[in-house]
Protein backbone atom coordinates (compact mmCIF):
# COMPACT_ATOMS: atom_id res chain seq x y z
CA UNK A 1 0.00 0.00 0.00
CA UNK A 2 1.50 3.35 -1.03
CA UNK A 3 1.68 6.52 1.04
CA UNK A 4 -1.32 8.12 -0.65
CA UNK A 5 -3.52 5.12 0.18
CA UNK A 6 -2.27 5.10 3.76
CA UNK A 7 -3.10 8.80 4.13
CA UNK A 8 -6.59 8.22 2.77
CA UNK A 9 -7.25 5.42 5.26
CA UNK A 10 -5.83 7.52 8.07
CA UNK A 11 -8.14 10.46 7.33
CA UNK A 12 -11.11 8.10 7.18
CA UNK A 13 -10.29 6.88 10.67
CA UNK A 14 -9.86 10.43 11.98
CA UNK A 15 -13.35 11.23 10.69
CA UNK A 16 -15.13 8.02 11.64
CA UNK A 17 -13.47 7.08 14.94
CA UNK A 18 -14.13 10.48 16.51
CA UNK A 19 -16.57 8.97 19.01
CA UNK A 20 -13.82 7.02 20.76
CA UNK A 21 -11.75 9.55 22.70
CA UNK A 22 -8.85 7.17 23.36
CA UNK A 23 -8.45 6.28 19.69
CA UNK A 24 -9.02 9.90 18.60
CA UNK A 25 -6.13 11.11 20.76
CA UNK A 26 -3.84 8.42 19.37
CA UNK A 27 -4.81 9.21 15.79
CA UNK A 28 -4.12 12.91 16.20
CA UNK A 29 -0.83 12.20 17.95
CA UNK A 30 0.47 10.20 14.98
CA UNK A 31 -0.50 12.75 12.31
CA UNK A 32 3.10 13.84 11.75
CA UNK A 33 4.72 10.48 12.52
CA UNK A 34 4.84 8.71 9.17
CA UNK A 35 6.41 5.53 10.55
CA UNK A 36 3.70 5.02 13.17
CA UNK A 37 1.02 5.89 10.67
CA UNK A 38 2.38 3.45 8.11
CA UNK A 39 2.59 0.57 10.60
CA UNK A 40 -0.98 1.14 11.81
CA UNK A 41 -2.53 1.53 8.34
CA UNK A 42 -0.47 -0.40 5.76
CA UNK A 43 -2.73 -3.45 6.07
CA UNK A 44 -5.70 -4.90 7.91
CA UNK A 45 -4.87 -6.94 10.99
CA UNK A 46 -4.54 -10.46 9.61
CA UNK A 47 -7.21 -13.04 10.43
CA UNK A 48 -6.29 -16.71 10.31
CA UNK A 49 -6.72 -19.95 12.22
CA UNK A 50 -5.57 -18.10 15.33
CA UNK A 51 -8.13 -15.35 14.74
CA UNK A 52 -6.82 -11.83 15.30
CA UNK A 53 -3.84 -10.78 17.39
CA UNK A 54 -2.07 -7.47 17.48
CA UNK A 55 -1.07 -4.35 19.37
CA UNK A 56 -3.86 -2.31 20.94
CA UNK A 57 -4.40 1.04 19.28
CA UNK A 58 -5.89 2.98 16.39
CA UNK A 59 -5.92 1.78 12.79
CA UNK A 60 -6.88 -1.34 10.82
CA UNK A 61 -3.63 -3.09 11.79
CA UNK A 62 -4.43 -2.73 15.49
CA UNK A 63 -6.77 -4.29 18.03
CA UNK A 64 -9.61 -1.85 18.78
CA UNK A 65 -13.40 -1.77 18.94
CA UNK A 66 -13.69 -1.29 15.17
CA UNK A 67 -11.46 -4.18 14.09
CA UNK A 68 -13.05 -6.42 16.73
CA UNK A 69 -16.59 -5.41 15.75
CA UNK A 70 -15.85 -6.06 12.10
CA UNK A 71 -14.51 -9.54 12.94
CA UNK A 72 -17.58 -10.25 15.08
CA UNK A 73 -19.93 -9.21 12.27
CA UNK A 74 -18.07 -11.43 9.81
CA UNK A 75 -18.25 -14.36 12.22
CA UNK A 76 -21.97 -13.77 12.71
CA UNK A 77 -22.57 -13.89 8.94
CA UNK A 78 -20.55 -17.12 8.71
CA UNK A 79 -22.56 -18.78 11.49
CA UNK A 80 -25.89 -17.75 9.97
CA UNK A 81 -24.84 -19.13 6.60
CA UNK A 82 -23.53 -22.45 7.90
CA UNK A 83 -25.74 -23.41 10.84
CA UNK A 84 -29.53 -23.89 11.12
CA UNK A 85 -31.46 -21.44 13.26
CA UNK A 86 -31.72 -23.68 16.32
CA UNK A 87 -27.94 -24.12 16.50
CA UNK A 88 -26.84 -20.53 16.08
CA UNK A 89 -25.05 -20.04 19.40
CA UNK A 90 -21.66 -18.53 20.11
CA UNK A 91 -19.84 -18.84 23.45
CA UNK A 92 -17.61 -15.96 24.58
CA UNK A 93 -14.92 -15.66 27.23
CA UNK A 94 -12.17 -13.16 28.02
CA UNK A 95 -9.01 -12.78 30.04
CA UNK A 96 -7.51 -9.95 32.12
CA UNK A 97 -5.96 -7.95 29.28
CA UNK A 98 -6.73 -4.32 28.55
CA UNK A 99 -10.16 -4.07 26.87
CA UNK A 100 -10.71 -7.86 26.89
CA UNK A 101 -14.02 -7.46 28.74
CA UNK A 102 -15.04 -4.60 26.41
CA UNK A 103 -14.27 -6.64 23.28
CA UNK A 104 -16.07 -9.70 24.66
CA UNK A 105 -19.26 -7.85 25.56
CA UNK A 106 -19.23 -5.91 22.29
CA UNK A 107 -19.01 -9.22 20.43
CA UNK A 108 -21.93 -10.63 22.41
CA UNK A 109 -23.97 -7.53 21.56
CA UNK A 110 -23.18 -7.89 17.85
CA UNK A 111 -24.09 -11.58 17.87
CA UNK A 112 -27.36 -10.80 19.65
CA UNK A 113 -28.14 -8.03 17.16
CA UNK A 114 -27.60 -10.53 14.33
CA UNK A 115 -30.13 -12.94 15.82
CA UNK A 116 -27.55 -15.32 17.30
CA UNK A 117 -27.63 -16.55 20.91
CA UNK A 118 -24.55 -15.30 22.75
CA UNK A 119 -23.38 -17.21 25.83
CA UNK A 120 -20.77 -15.31 27.84
CA UNK A 121 -19.04 -16.01 31.14
CA UNK A 122 -19.97 -13.39 33.76
CA UNK A 123 -16.32 -12.98 34.71
CA UNK A 124 -12.97 -13.64 33.12
CA UNK A 125 -12.31 -17.33 32.46
CA UNK A 126 -9.43 -19.33 30.93
CA UNK A 127 -9.24 -20.44 27.31
CA UNK A 128 -9.93 -24.12 28.18
CA UNK A 129 -13.18 -23.04 29.89
CA UNK A 130 -14.23 -21.44 26.59
CA UNK A 131 -13.41 -24.61 24.64
CA UNK A 132 -15.39 -26.62 27.19
CA UNK A 133 -18.40 -24.27 27.03
CA UNK A 134 -18.53 -24.48 23.21
CA UNK A 135 -18.90 -28.26 23.46
CA UNK A 136 -21.08 -28.35 26.57
CA UNK A 137 -23.57 -25.79 25.21
CA UNK A 138 -23.55 -27.19 21.65
CA UNK A 139 -22.42 -23.90 20.17
CA UNK A 140 -21.67 -23.23 16.52
CA UNK A 141 -18.59 -21.21 17.47
CA UNK A 142 -16.66 -19.67 20.31
CA UNK A 143 -14.62 -16.51 20.89
CA UNK A 144 -11.82 -16.12 23.40
CA UNK A 145 -10.55 -12.56 23.82
CA UNK A 146 -6.88 -12.96 24.74
CA UNK A 147 -3.35 -12.47 23.48
CA UNK A 148 -2.16 -15.47 25.48
CA UNK A 149 1.36 -14.77 26.80
CA UNK A 150 2.19 -11.73 24.62
CA UNK A 151 3.30 -8.42 26.21
CA UNK A 152 0.75 -6.10 27.79
CA UNK A 153 0.27 -3.91 24.70
CA UNK A 154 -1.25 -6.86 22.79
CA UNK A 155 -4.72 -8.35 22.66
CA UNK A 156 -6.32 -10.99 20.47
CA UNK A 157 -9.52 -12.62 19.28
CA UNK A 158 -9.36 -16.42 18.99
CA UNK A 159 -12.23 -18.14 17.19
CA UNK A 160 -13.31 -21.72 17.86
CA UNK A 161 -15.39 -24.19 15.88
CA UNK A 162 -18.27 -26.34 17.17
CA UNK A 163 -15.81 -29.08 18.18
CA UNK A 164 -14.09 -26.76 20.67
CA UNK A 165 -10.94 -26.53 18.50
CA UNK A 166 -9.56 -23.33 17.09
CA UNK A 167 -10.95 -22.96 13.59
CA UNK A 168 -9.51 -24.84 10.61
CA UNK A 169 -7.87 -23.20 7.59
CA UNK A 170 -11.07 -23.72 5.58
CA UNK A 171 -13.29 -22.09 8.21
CA UNK A 172 -10.79 -19.26 8.71
CA UNK A 173 -10.78 -18.53 4.98
CA UNK A 174 -14.59 -18.41 4.89
CA UNK A 175 -14.79 -16.17 7.96
CA UNK A 176 -12.10 -13.88 6.55
CA UNK A 177 -14.12 -13.59 3.34
CA UNK A 178 -17.18 -12.52 5.38
CA UNK A 179 -15.09 -10.08 7.43
CA UNK A 180 -13.73 -8.46 4.28
CA UNK A 181 -17.30 -8.03 3.10
CA UNK A 182 -18.06 -5.86 6.15
CA UNK A 183 -17.39 -2.14 6.38
CA UNK A 184 -14.93 -1.06 9.04
CA UNK A 185 -17.30 1.64 10.29
CA UNK A 186 -20.77 0.13 10.35
CA UNK A 187 -23.55 2.58 11.21
CA UNK A 188 -26.02 -0.10 12.27
CA UNK A 189 -26.88 0.09 15.97
CA UNK A 190 -26.55 -2.99 18.14
CA UNK A 191 -28.50 -3.67 21.34
CA UNK A 192 -26.84 -2.78 24.62
CA UNK A 193 -25.52 -5.64 26.73
CA UNK A 194 -28.39 -5.20 29.18
CA UNK A 195 -30.95 -5.24 26.36
CA UNK A 196 -29.42 -8.46 25.08
CA UNK A 197 -29.74 -10.06 28.52
CA UNK A 198 -33.35 -8.97 28.98
CA UNK A 199 -34.35 -10.15 25.51
CA UNK A 200 -32.81 -13.58 26.03
CA UNK A 201 -30.35 -13.16 23.16
CA UNK A 202 -27.42 -12.90 25.59
CA UNK A 203 -27.05 -15.53 28.32
CA UNK A 204 -24.58 -15.73 31.17
CA UNK A 205 -22.78 -19.08 31.32
CA UNK A 206 -23.77 -20.57 34.65
CA UNK A 207 -21.94 -22.13 37.58
CA UNK A 208 -23.13 -25.58 36.45
CA UNK A 209 -20.98 -25.42 33.32
CA UNK A 210 -17.94 -24.24 35.27
CA UNK A 211 -18.42 -26.90 37.96
CA UNK A 212 -18.68 -29.64 35.34
CA UNK A 213 -15.45 -28.41 33.77
CA UNK A 214 -13.65 -28.68 37.12
CA UNK A 215 -15.10 -32.17 37.62
CA UNK A 216 -13.83 -33.31 34.23
CA UNK A 217 -10.39 -31.87 34.96
CA UNK A 218 -10.25 -33.74 38.28
CA UNK A 219 -11.15 -36.98 36.48
CA UNK A 220 -7.77 -36.85 34.70
CA UNK A 221 -5.87 -37.85 37.85
CA UNK A 222 -3.96 -41.09 37.33
CA UNK A 223 -3.52 -41.89 41.01
CA UNK A 224 -5.15 -45.17 42.11
CA UNK A 225 -7.88 -44.57 44.66
CA UNK A 226 -6.00 -46.58 47.25
CA UNK A 227 -2.72 -44.70 46.61
CA UNK A 228 -1.49 -42.65 49.56
CA UNK A 229 0.75 -39.66 48.88
CA UNK A 230 1.53 -36.53 50.85
CA UNK A 231 -0.62 -33.83 49.25
CA UNK A 232 0.45 -31.26 51.82
CA UNK A 233 3.63 -30.56 49.87
CA UNK A 234 4.57 -26.88 49.69
CA UNK A 235 3.80 -25.32 46.29
CA UNK A 236 4.03 -21.72 45.08
CA UNK A 237 1.56 -20.65 42.40
CA UNK A 238 1.24 -17.47 40.34
CA UNK A 239 -1.52 -16.74 37.81
CA UNK A 240 0.63 -13.87 36.45
CA UNK A 241 -2.29 -11.43 36.92
CA UNK A 242 -4.43 -13.56 34.60
CA UNK A 243 -7.41 -15.92 34.69
CA UNK A 244 -5.92 -18.93 36.47
CA UNK A 245 -6.40 -18.02 40.13
CA UNK A 246 -9.94 -19.32 40.74
CA UNK A 247 -9.98 -22.47 38.57
CA UNK A 248 -6.46 -23.61 39.46
CA UNK A 249 -6.88 -23.10 43.22
CA UNK A 250 -10.36 -24.63 43.20
CA UNK A 251 -9.18 -27.70 41.30
CA UNK A 252 -6.09 -28.20 43.45
CA UNK A 253 -7.99 -27.75 46.72
CA UNK A 254 -10.80 -30.08 45.65
CA UNK A 255 -8.13 -32.68 44.96
CA UNK A 256 -6.48 -32.29 48.35
CA UNK A 257 -3.61 -29.90 47.64
CA UNK A 258 -4.06 -27.22 50.28
CA UNK A 259 -0.54 -25.96 50.95
CA UNK A 260 -0.50 -23.50 48.04
CA UNK A 261 1.12 -20.09 48.45
CA UNK A 262 -0.03 -17.54 45.87
CA UNK A 263 2.30 -14.77 44.72
CA UNK A 264 0.35 -11.78 46.03
CA UNK A 265 1.78 -9.24 43.58
CA UNK A 266 0.49 -11.37 40.71
CA UNK A 267 -2.71 -12.69 42.29
CA UNK A 268 -5.37 -10.34 40.93
CA UNK A 269 -6.27 -9.78 37.26
CA UNK A 270 -4.36 -6.82 35.82
CA UNK A 271 -3.84 -6.25 32.10
CA UNK A 272 -0.82 -4.03 32.67
CA UNK A 273 1.07 -6.93 34.27
CA UNK A 274 3.01 -4.55 36.57
CA UNK A 275 5.54 -7.10 37.85
CA UNK A 276 5.88 -9.16 34.66
CA UNK A 277 5.50 -6.99 31.54
CA UNK A 278 6.04 -10.08 29.41
CA UNK A 279 3.69 -12.54 31.19
CA UNK A 280 5.21 -15.65 29.69
CA UNK A 281 5.97 -18.56 32.06
CA UNK A 282 8.72 -19.65 29.66
CA UNK A 283 11.01 -16.86 30.87
CA UNK A 284 12.71 -16.40 34.24
CA UNK A 285 11.63 -12.75 34.56
CA UNK A 286 7.97 -13.81 34.79
CA UNK A 287 8.86 -16.56 37.29
CA UNK A 288 11.27 -14.55 39.45
CA UNK A 289 8.76 -13.44 42.09
CA UNK A 290 7.45 -16.98 42.46
CA UNK A 291 10.98 -18.29 42.84
CA UNK A 292 11.67 -15.74 45.59
CA UNK A 293 8.52 -16.89 47.39
CA UNK A 294 9.62 -20.53 47.07
CA UNK A 295 13.09 -19.78 48.45
CA UNK A 296 11.55 -18.03 51.46
CA UNK A 297 8.97 -20.77 52.11
CA UNK A 298 11.17 -23.74 51.31
CA UNK A 299 8.86 -24.89 48.51
CA UNK A 300 10.32 -27.17 45.86
CA UNK A 301 7.84 -26.41 43.07
CA UNK A 302 6.87 -23.08 41.48
CA UNK A 303 3.87 -23.16 39.16
CA UNK A 304 2.86 -20.33 36.79
CA UNK A 305 0.01 -20.08 34.30
CA UNK A 306 -0.10 -17.48 31.53
CA UNK A 307 -2.89 -14.84 31.36
CA UNK A 308 -5.47 -17.05 29.65
CA UNK A 309 -4.33 -20.12 31.61
CA UNK A 310 -3.73 -22.45 28.71
CA UNK A 311 0.05 -22.68 29.28
CA UNK A 312 2.00 -23.69 32.38
CA UNK A 313 5.62 -23.13 33.33
CA UNK A 314 7.39 -24.60 36.34
CA UNK A 315 10.58 -24.13 38.31
CA UNK A 316 11.92 -26.95 40.48
CA UNK A 317 14.59 -27.15 43.11
CA UNK A 318 17.89 -28.42 41.70
CA UNK A 319 20.57 -30.55 43.36
CA UNK A 320 22.49 -27.43 44.45
CA UNK A 321 19.41 -25.87 46.05
CA UNK A 322 18.86 -23.39 43.24
CA UNK A 323 15.63 -23.17 41.23
CA UNK A 324 15.75 -24.44 37.68
CA UNK A 325 13.17 -23.53 35.02
CA UNK A 326 12.12 -26.59 33.08
CA UNK A 327 11.33 -26.17 29.41
CA UNK A 328 7.98 -27.09 27.93
CA UNK A 329 9.62 -30.14 26.40
CA UNK A 330 11.07 -31.25 29.74
CA UNK A 331 7.81 -30.81 31.65
CA UNK A 332 5.94 -32.56 28.84
CA UNK A 333 8.34 -35.52 28.86
CA UNK A 334 8.01 -35.84 32.63
CA UNK A 335 4.22 -35.79 32.42
CA UNK A 336 4.10 -38.26 29.53
CA UNK A 337 6.37 -40.68 31.38
CA UNK A 338 4.44 -40.25 34.64
CA UNK A 339 0.99 -40.75 33.07
CA UNK A 340 2.05 -43.76 31.02
CA UNK A 341 3.88 -45.36 33.95
CA UNK A 342 0.98 -44.96 36.39
CA UNK A 343 -1.57 -46.23 33.87
CA UNK A 344 0.68 -49.15 32.89
CA UNK A 345 1.02 -50.11 36.56
CA UNK A 346 -2.75 -50.08 36.91
CA UNK A 347 -3.15 -51.94 33.61
CA UNK A 348 -5.58 -49.35 32.29
CA UNK A 349 -3.69 -48.16 29.24
CA UNK A 350 -5.99 -48.59 26.23
CA UNK A 351 -5.30 -51.35 23.73
CA UNK A 352 -4.13 -48.88 21.08
CA UNK A 353 -2.89 -45.88 23.11
CA UNK A 354 -2.08 -42.64 21.30
CA UNK A 355 0.17 -39.71 22.18
CA UNK A 356 0.08 -36.54 20.05
CA UNK A 357 2.75 -33.87 19.64
CA UNK A 358 3.72 -31.14 17.19
CA UNK A 359 6.58 -31.51 14.70
CA UNK A 360 8.63 -28.91 16.63
CA UNK A 361 8.28 -30.77 19.92
CA UNK A 362 11.25 -32.85 21.11
CA UNK A 363 11.82 -36.18 19.39
CA UNK A 364 12.64 -37.71 22.78
CA UNK A 365 8.93 -37.71 23.63
CA UNK A 366 8.27 -40.27 20.89
CA UNK A 367 10.95 -42.50 22.42
CA UNK A 368 9.30 -42.31 25.84
CA UNK A 369 5.89 -43.12 24.35
CA UNK A 370 7.33 -46.11 22.44
CA UNK A 371 8.71 -47.56 25.67
CA UNK A 372 5.13 -47.94 26.94
CA UNK A 373 3.74 -49.16 23.63
CA UNK A 374 2.08 -45.81 22.91
CA UNK A 375 2.01 -44.68 19.28
CA UNK A 376 3.01 -41.10 18.46
CA UNK A 377 1.18 -38.83 16.02
CA UNK A 378 3.03 -35.73 14.78
CA UNK A 379 1.05 -32.66 13.71
CA UNK A 380 1.78 -29.12 12.58
CA UNK A 381 2.55 -26.39 15.09
CA UNK A 382 -0.61 -25.25 16.85
CA UNK A 383 -2.75 -27.08 19.37
CA UNK A 384 -5.74 -26.98 17.02
CA UNK A 385 -4.07 -29.76 15.04
CA UNK A 386 -3.83 -31.83 18.19
CA UNK A 387 -7.53 -31.14 18.82
CA UNK A 388 -8.36 -32.25 15.28
CA UNK A 389 -6.59 -35.57 15.86
CA UNK A 390 -8.56 -36.12 19.07
CA UNK A 391 -11.73 -35.43 17.06
CA UNK A 392 -10.65 -37.99 14.46
CA UNK A 393 -10.13 -40.60 17.17
CA UNK A 394 -13.56 -39.76 18.55
CA UNK A 395 -15.23 -40.20 15.16
CA UNK A 396 -13.51 -43.58 14.83
CA UNK A 397 -14.85 -44.65 18.23
CA UNK A 398 -11.35 -44.48 19.72
CA UNK A 399 -11.59 -41.40 21.96
CA UNK A 400 -10.47 -43.49 24.95
CA UNK A 401 -7.21 -44.31 23.12
CA UNK A 402 -6.01 -40.73 23.61
CA UNK A 403 -3.52 -40.68 26.47
CA UNK A 404 -1.77 -37.32 26.40
CA UNK A 405 -0.63 -34.46 24.17
CA UNK A 406 1.81 -31.62 24.49
CA UNK A 407 3.69 -29.00 22.51
CA UNK A 408 7.05 -27.45 23.27
CA UNK A 409 5.45 -24.05 23.96
CA UNK A 410 4.20 -25.16 27.40
CA UNK A 411 0.81 -26.51 26.33
CA UNK A 412 -0.49 -29.85 27.71
CA UNK A 413 -3.72 -31.82 27.59
CA UNK A 414 -5.00 -35.00 29.18
CA UNK A 415 -8.61 -35.92 28.40
CA UNK A 416 -11.02 -35.18 25.55
CA UNK A 417 -13.39 -32.78 27.37
CA UNK A 418 -11.68 -29.77 25.71
CA UNK A 419 -9.85 -29.44 22.40
CA UNK A 420 -7.17 -26.95 23.34
CA UNK A 421 -4.26 -26.93 25.74
CA UNK A 422 -5.38 -26.69 29.35
CA UNK A 423 -3.33 -25.02 32.07
CA UNK A 424 -5.73 -26.14 34.78
CA UNK A 425 -5.42 -29.88 34.14
CA UNK A 426 -1.69 -29.46 33.57
CA UNK A 427 -1.38 -27.74 36.96
CA UNK A 428 -3.24 -30.60 38.64
CA UNK A 429 -1.13 -33.31 36.99
CA UNK A 430 2.15 -31.48 37.65
CA UNK A 431 1.31 -31.14 41.36
CA UNK A 432 0.21 -34.78 41.49
CA UNK A 433 3.40 -35.94 39.77
CA UNK A 434 5.52 -33.76 42.08
CA UNK A 435 3.81 -35.15 45.21
CA UNK A 436 3.99 -38.75 43.96
CA UNK A 437 7.75 -38.60 43.36
CA UNK A 438 8.41 -36.64 46.55
CA UNK A 439 6.54 -39.28 48.56
CA UNK A 440 9.09 -41.77 47.19
CA UNK A 441 12.09 -39.57 47.93
CA UNK A 442 12.65 -38.42 44.34
CA UNK A 443 12.78 -34.80 43.19
CA UNK A 444 11.37 -33.86 39.77
CA UNK A 445 14.78 -32.71 38.59
CA UNK A 446 16.27 -36.06 39.59
CA UNK A 447 13.57 -37.88 37.61
CA UNK A 448 14.35 -35.71 34.58
CA UNK A 449 18.04 -36.59 34.95
CA UNK A 450 17.12 -40.29 34.97
CA UNK A 451 15.22 -39.85 31.71
CA UNK A 452 18.23 -38.19 30.10
CA UNK A 453 20.47 -41.01 31.30
CA UNK A 454 18.13 -43.52 29.71
CA UNK A 455 17.48 -41.81 26.37
CA UNK A 456 20.50 -39.52 25.91
CA UNK A 457 20.67 -35.78 26.56
CA UNK A 458 18.21 -34.08 24.24
CA UNK A 459 18.51 -30.31 23.98
CA UNK A 460 15.63 -28.46 22.35
CA UNK A 461 15.76 -24.69 21.96
CA UNK A 462 13.62 -21.99 20.38
CA UNK A 463 15.09 -18.90 18.71
CA UNK A 464 12.81 -16.02 17.70
CA UNK A 465 13.76 -13.24 15.29
CA UNK A 466 11.59 -10.12 15.21
CA UNK A 467 10.65 -8.24 12.04
CA UNK A 468 8.26 -5.41 13.01
CA UNK A 469 6.34 -3.19 10.62
CA UNK A 470 5.80 -3.26 6.87
CA UNK A 471 9.51 -3.62 6.09
CA UNK A 472 9.78 -6.51 8.53
CA UNK A 473 6.89 -8.31 6.89
CA UNK A 474 8.66 -8.13 3.52
CA UNK A 475 11.98 -9.27 5.04
CA UNK A 476 10.32 -12.36 6.59
CA UNK A 477 9.06 -13.40 3.17
CA UNK A 478 12.51 -12.89 1.64
CA UNK A 479 14.18 -15.03 4.31
CA UNK A 480 11.76 -17.94 3.88
CA UNK A 481 12.24 -17.76 0.10
CA UNK A 482 16.02 -17.81 0.52
CA UNK A 483 15.90 -20.81 2.86
CA UNK A 484 13.84 -22.70 0.32
CA UNK A 485 16.21 -21.94 -2.53
CA UNK A 486 19.55 -22.41 -0.73
CA UNK A 487 20.47 -26.09 -0.76
CA UNK A 488 23.27 -25.62 1.80
CA UNK A 489 21.45 -23.64 4.51
CA UNK A 490 23.72 -24.72 7.36
CA UNK A 491 27.43 -24.30 6.65
CA UNK A 492 29.36 -27.46 7.45
CA UNK A 493 26.21 -29.39 8.41
CA UNK A 494 25.14 -32.22 6.13
CA UNK A 495 21.39 -32.29 5.60
CA UNK A 496 20.05 -35.82 5.77
CA UNK A 497 16.50 -34.81 4.82
CA UNK A 498 14.72 -31.60 3.84
CA UNK A 499 10.94 -31.23 4.20
CA UNK A 500 8.86 -28.31 2.94
CA UNK A 501 5.32 -28.37 4.32
CA UNK A 502 4.15 -25.51 2.11
CA UNK A 503 2.21 -27.80 -0.22
CA UNK A 504 1.14 -30.28 2.45
CA UNK A 505 3.08 -33.50 3.14
CA UNK A 506 2.93 -36.48 5.55
CA UNK A 507 -0.85 -36.22 5.59
CA UNK A 508 -0.66 -32.70 7.05
CA UNK A 509 -2.29 -29.58 5.58
CA UNK A 510 -0.15 -26.96 3.78
CA UNK A 511 1.87 -24.73 6.09
CA UNK A 512 4.78 -22.32 5.71
CA UNK A 513 7.23 -24.60 7.55
CA UNK A 514 10.66 -25.99 6.68
CA UNK A 515 12.27 -28.94 8.48
CA UNK A 516 15.90 -29.96 8.10
CA UNK A 517 17.03 -33.30 9.52
CA UNK A 518 20.80 -33.19 10.03
CA UNK A 519 23.20 -36.09 10.02
CA UNK A 520 23.91 -37.18 13.56
CA UNK A 521 20.29 -36.89 14.68
CA UNK A 522 19.81 -33.15 14.93
CA UNK A 523 16.96 -31.20 13.36
CA UNK A 524 15.96 -27.61 12.69
CA UNK A 525 12.41 -26.45 12.02
CA UNK A 526 11.79 -22.90 10.76
CA UNK A 527 8.45 -21.13 10.42
CA UNK A 528 6.97 -17.62 10.54
CA UNK A 529 4.86 -17.04 13.64
CA UNK A 530 1.13 -17.04 13.03
CA UNK A 531 0.48 -14.37 15.65
CA UNK A 532 3.55 -12.12 15.82
CA UNK A 533 5.98 -10.52 13.32
CA UNK A 534 8.61 -13.15 14.00
CA UNK A 535 10.37 -16.09 12.43
CA UNK A 536 10.80 -18.97 14.84
CA UNK A 537 13.50 -21.61 14.63
CA UNK A 538 13.40 -24.82 16.68
CA UNK A 539 16.67 -26.67 17.20
CA UNK A 540 16.73 -30.21 18.57
CA UNK A 541 20.00 -32.11 19.14
CA UNK A 542 20.80 -35.28 21.07
CA UNK A 543 24.25 -36.01 22.43
CA UNK A 544 25.99 -38.09 25.09
CA UNK A 545 25.88 -35.25 27.62
CA UNK A 546 24.77 -31.64 28.10
CA UNK A 547 28.11 -30.07 27.16
CA UNK A 548 28.26 -31.84 23.80
CA UNK A 549 24.62 -31.00 23.03
CA UNK A 550 25.13 -27.33 23.91
CA UNK A 551 28.23 -27.11 21.71
CA UNK A 552 26.38 -28.50 18.71
CA UNK A 553 23.34 -26.33 19.36
CA UNK A 554 25.49 -23.19 19.56
CA UNK A 555 26.91 -23.83 16.09
CA UNK A 556 23.43 -24.21 14.62
CA UNK A 557 22.12 -21.14 16.47
CA UNK A 558 24.99 -18.98 15.20
CA UNK A 559 24.32 -20.04 11.62
CA UNK A 560 20.62 -19.26 12.00
CA UNK A 561 21.32 -15.83 13.47
CA UNK A 562 23.47 -15.02 10.44
CA UNK A 563 20.72 -16.10 8.06
CA UNK A 564 18.16 -13.89 9.85
CA UNK A 565 20.17 -10.65 9.54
Amino acid sequence: MNREEIEKRYEEWVACAAGDEELKRELLAMRDDQKKKEDAFFRDLSFGTGGLRGILGAGPNRMNIYTVARAARGLAVYVKENFPEGKRRIAVSFDSRIHSDLFARLSAQIFAGAGIEAWIYPELMPTPCLSFAVRELACAAGVMVTASHNPAEYNGYKVYGPDGCQITEEAAAQILDRIEGEEMFDAQEVPSFEEGLSSGRIHLIGEDVYAEYVRRVSAQSVLPQEESIDKNVSIVYTPLNGTGLKPVLRTLKENGYGNIAVVEEQRNPDGTFPTCPYPNPEIREAMSLGIRYAARLGAELVLATDPDCDRVGIAVKGPEGDYILLSGNETGMLLLDYICARRAEQRNLPERPVFIKTIVTTDMAAQIAARYGVSCINVLTGFKYIGEQIGRLEREGRAEDFVFAFEESYGYLSGTYVRDKDGVVASLLICEMFAWYKSRGTALYDRLTELYQEYGFCLSTLHSYSFPGAAGFTRMQEIMKSLREDQKVFTGMRIAERKDYRDGIDGLPPSDVLRFALEGGGSVVIRPSGTEPKIKAYICVTASDRAAAEEWEAVLAAELAHRME
